[in-house]
């Protein structure tokens, strides 16, 4: 019997894996994954690396060896993050081969999280990083802050593929689809290819019901809890499907280009209230990508039921937004708040991995 995870996909949606370790590479699970549930790309990102790190001892010997040369632990932490990534992104080549450029088969690996807010921090990071790892089906990822925004648009018409991470307002992805689209147009314009640039750009859900449902409570709004962040990933939708049939746009297109896919991130539901399947069920839709972490791709096997759903009740969204704007809630100010906190938690958990490395580096001096 088909997973119901792989029937996704009939839908024009792409299923990501939002995890990576040493294991599920080694063990032959990722393998698996996209043999039998239709897995078409893998993320990562420096909480799901400090997980997969400081837990296990599969990156002891290697630190160990790392550590007898005069490198930072920043470094050491990319030499192992660039090793698991490469293989991944072997393990995947067979589906970035099978689709057209700019589909499936990538495996990102984000920038250090010290850089969210340096411009020219991220553009030198981002373009290491690409050398690095070498694999035309990797993607870079850079946070869409104020400061990333040059910095995408600087890594696009460098030949990059990036993910753009860390988007919670309907105002910055608007910006961020500016960058995509001018860094493909300066690099047409020296001459340069365009057709075999991917670009992602990855709206961070959950985390928006989670901050906003209490404020609905206070408004006495409790009846649109658990419906925010879908509604913004639905106008976002629409959004793209605007910014993407212009003019201008049909010119990139017209040499090869492809539109920057939606990415739907931070799927897991974190509210016991409803579903654990809630952001992968009413968000299934042409043209997108979900990341979805390991436990909601095994609920979505038990309970899912694939449909198209994405532009169902598009007008209740936009009456959604309207109300929490009409109810005095700030939304600018909490799309703000999210990504400090999005930087924070991805800060700390790097810090700790650098730290678990100093103490692995310790102990085999």
């Amino acid at each position: 019997m088909t997973s119901k995870v792989k029937e996704i996909h009939q839908f024009g949606q792409s299923i990501w894996l939002d995890f990576i370790d040493r294991k599920i590479i080694f063990s032959g699970e990722l393998k698996k994954l996209i043999d039998d549930d239709g897995v078409r790309g893998v993320t990562s990102n420096p909480a799901i690396f400090e997980k997969a790190i400081s837990s296990s001892s599969d990156y002891d010997a290697d630190i160990s060896e790392l550590a007898k040369s005069d490198i930072t632990n920043e470094e050491i932490f990319f030499g192992l993050a660039i090793a698991d990534i490469k293989l991944a992104c072997d393990i995947l080549k067979p589906v970035y081969d099978q689709e057209v450029v700019g589909a499936d088969g990538y495996v990102s690996l984000e920038v250090s999280p010290f850089l969210a807010l340096d411009t020219e921090g991220t553009i030198k990071q981002a373009g290491d990083l690409w050398k690095a790892v070498d694999k035309e089906n990797v993607m870079i990822k850079i946070p869409g802050t104020k400061p990333g925004l040059a910095a995408i648009q600087s890594a696009i018409s460098e030949g990059i593929n990036i993910n753009v991470t860390l988007l919670f307002s309907l105002d910055r992805y608007e910006a961020v689809v500016e960058s995509y689209i001018s860094g493909l147009e300066k690099r047409s314009e020296k001459g340069l290819p365009i057709h075999n640039i991917a670009s992602v750009a990855s709206f961070f859900l959950s985390r928006i019901d989670i901050l906003v449902d209490p404020l609905l409570d206070e408004k006495g709004l409790g009846d649109l809890k658990g419906e925010v962040a879908i509604a913004y990933a639905k106008s976002a939708y629409q959004i793209y499907k605007r910014l993407f049939s212009t003019d201008r746009w049909q010119k990139l297109a017209d040499k090869g280009a492809v539109p920057q896919r939606l990415l739907w991130a931070s799927t897991g539901n974190k509210n016991p209230a409803f579903k654990d399947t809630k952001y992968v069920e009413a968000l299934i839709g042409p043209n997108t990508v979900n990341t979805i972490p390991m436990d909601t791709l095994t609920a979505y096997r038990d309970q899912g039921i694939p449909a198209s759903r994405l532009e169902d009740d598009v007008q209740k969204a936009d009456e959604i937004i309207e109300k929490i704007t009409a109810a005095g809630i700030d939304i600018d100010a909490v799309t703000k708040q999210l990504e400090d906190e999005g930087i924070e938690k991805f800060n700390k958990p790097f810090q700790k991995l650098l730290d678990a490395i100093e103490e692995q580096r310790a102990k085999s001096n």
